[in-house]
Formats: structure tokens, sequence, C-alpha cells
């Protein structure tokens, strides 16, 4: 098997995306924000049928109820 460079040394991180990232930790999400974020993730995964579309998803998510 041929070796993998990349994972010979570690990379060296990028402070910028570091920073970024702490960044975001700190933001705040609304629940609005939340819903249209899994509205994206399940139309995004969803079979390339034609009859789904991002409103079917919107109203079937309106129809699920969610539990945490």
């Amino acid at each position: 098997m041929a070796a993998r460079k990349q994972f010979i040394a570690r990379p060296t991180p990028n402070e910028k995306l570091k920073a970024l990232l702490e960044e975001a930790k700190k933001a705040d999400v609304s629940d609005e924000v939340l819903a249209a974020q899994r509205i994206s993730f399940a139309f995004g995964n969803a079979s390339d049928a034609e009859n789904i579309t991002k409103a079917s998803v919107t109203a079937a998510a309106g129809r699920i109820r969610l539990t945490t």
C-alpha cells in the first residue's frame, strides 16, 4: 500500500480558522434558524425523486414532532 503523506505529520493549525470556530461556539442559534437548518439538511439528503421539494420537506417538518 502506498504511504499516505498526509498522515505522516500533523498539519500546522490554521489560526484564522481556529479563531472563527471558537467564535462560532459562542453564537446563539434561534429556534427558527435551527428549524431552517434541519429542513435544509433533510432536503439535501433526500433522494433525487421529483416529488420531493423544499416545500414538501418544510410541510413534513411541520408535522413531525421532535423531542429532546
